[in-house]
């Protein structure tokens, strides 16, 4: 795989001079089109050690506008990075659309040195190559720009590079005992790393392998493909290929509606209500601490129509819990930051750390649901959210994440009934408003989007819970019973 890559290149310093200028004018210009065309850009800056990642990563620092850009690298996690899914530091460090992100070896390092290290099988590390495609996938389809680069070194020139740093007094410092090791296993080191870019090459996130051996050469190279990338970015922008055959794709069809098919008619009467709600409150404190104890983070997600009964079940779920170990976070219209990354990110960034519970009042399927109806969302954007969904939600509960979802179902006369009460009522008037009626008028719509919603999304690792809430007090203990059933099941 690295044949042509290991053969040396060299642009003398004669021209090097006479196109570097030119190259970094046109940089600046390309720079400018993200930021009007508000397309987020990824740099990864990868390679062997000693062919010059750190001076490729500095030169760009030198030559974009540094106010539009950030570098990142990623050493060894953090605790509060261990305490999450393992991509959350990588969401973290998005860049926002119209910036650039420079990534020193990228999502690619950890990886390289754990399989390196025999710290990472075989398994492993395809199921995080898997991971790492969907990611850039993704970021990609949401309209971002990945641009990678494997800075390449034949075994001899690395050793003369080694050994030329490390005799000169201001550059030794830059070896370390790592290098030399990296050194000696660079054979092994070399298949591990073509079989990780083979598999990460792909048409939306392909990978440009060269030899870096000349500074000249190296960064002559990666300028130009990142000015002949960009432009045609904004070029392919430019065409509006996000609203391509956006009306064209599968859709879940039925003559029966799930929800439909629900039983209404189920009651609790108050006694044994609080009877059972006192019991299943304590069970719920109890396994709360237990998970706690167990650093077992907790996702509960309620869906459902207005007025079903979301804020009175999260109320008293609440209560049986500690409240420093708890947080509840209502999804309401996204702000200018949020808006200005993948849909996804904001929900990446509320993660609870190892042990803690949050509570989603509305959530990430939002895009399917309201942003579909209301056509927020173009068909393309919301039909690949199901799968972008489900990614996201294995990557929690790979992580040990007790990820709950609920659908809080009422029919359309109880939603009309409660909406006159809450009118009626004064410490609940605030609840209701004209957007509540407006939503009505779509019921059947949103009926459809829920329907499809449960069906592509209910997995073996995330199924959804549908709760029959025409009364009160049935549909609130029946999610107390599925918490404590999934507790009971995760925990023991």
């Amino acid at each position: 795989m690295f044949e042509v890559a290991e053969l040396k290149n060299r642009v003398s310093k004669e021209e090097y001079d006479k196109e570097v200028d030119v190259l970094r004018e046109q940089l600046l210009e390309a720079q400018q089109l993200l930021e009007s065309a508000s397309i987020p850009v990824l740099i990864v800056i990868a390679g062997v050690d000693s062919a010059g990642k750190g001076d490729m990563i500095g030169k760009l620092n030198e030559w974009f506008d540094p106010r539009y850009m950030t570098t990142h690298a990623f050493g060894d996690l953090s605790d509060e990075e261990r305490e999450r899914p393992l991509h959350w530091h990588y969401w973290m460090r998005l860049p926002p659309r119209g910036h650039i992100g420079v990534y020193a070896m990228g999502w690619y390092g950890q990886l390289l040195s754990d399989r390196l290290n025999g710290h990472l099988g075989n398994a492993k590390m395809e199921a995080e190559l898997s991971h790492i495609n969907k990611l850039e996938k993704e970021l990609v389809e949401d309209g971002a720009l990945i641009l990678k680069y494997w800075l390449h070194l034949s075994k001899k020139q690395q050793e003369k590079r080694v050994q030329k740093l490390e005799e000169n007094p201001e550059t030794s410092w830059r070896i370390s005992e790592a290098d030399k090791k990296h050194l000696k296993l660079y054979g092994k080191f070399v298949d591990i790393v073509a079989r990780v870019l083979r598999q990460t090459s792909t048409p939306l996130a392909p990978w440009l392998i060269l030899n870096a051996y000349d500074p000249h050469y190296r960064r002559l190279t990666v300028a130009r493909d990142i000015v002949e990338k960009i432009s045609a970015r904004f070029a392919e922008r430019s065409r509006n290929h996000h609203g391509e055959n956006g009306d064209r794709v599968a859709q879940v069809v039925s003559a029966v509606s799930l929800l439909s098919s629900l039983d209404g008619g189920k009651k609790l009467d108050k006694r044994d209500y609080q009877e059972q709600l006192a019991l299943s409150q304590g069970q719920i404190s109890r396994y709360a601490r237990k998970a706690r104890q167990q650093k077992r983070s907790t996702i509960l997600v309620f869906e459902g129509w207005d007025a079903a009964g979301k804020g009175g079940v999260i109320r008293r779920i609440t209560q049986a819990m500690d409240a420093r170990n708890y947080r509840v976070i209502p999804i309401t219209a996204p702000t200018d930051e949020e808006k200005a990354h993948h849909y996804l990110w904001r929900f990446w960034r509320q993660l609870p750390h190892d042990g803690s519970v949050t509570l989603y009042d509305r959530s990430w399927y939002g895009r399917v649901l309201v942003e579909r109806v209301e056509k927020l969302a173009m068909p393309a954007e919301w039909m690949r959210a199901y799968s972008e969904i489900n990614d996201f939600e294995e990557e929690l509960t790979d992580h040990g994440v007790i990820l709950l979802k609920f659908w809080m179902h009422i029919d359309k006369e109880e939603q009309l009934k409660r909406f006159k009460e809450r009118e009626n009522t004064s410490y609940k008037r605030y609840k209701i408003t004209d957007e509540d009626y407006r939503n009505r008028d779509k019921w059947d719509l949103y009926e459809q989007a829920v329907n499809e919603m449960i069906t592509r999304t209910s997995t073996e690792y995330a199924p959804w819970r549908l709760i029959e809430a025409n009364d009160k007090y049935y549909g609130r203990i029946r999610v107390f019973d599925e918490i404590c059933k999934a507790f009971e099941k995760q925990l023991d």
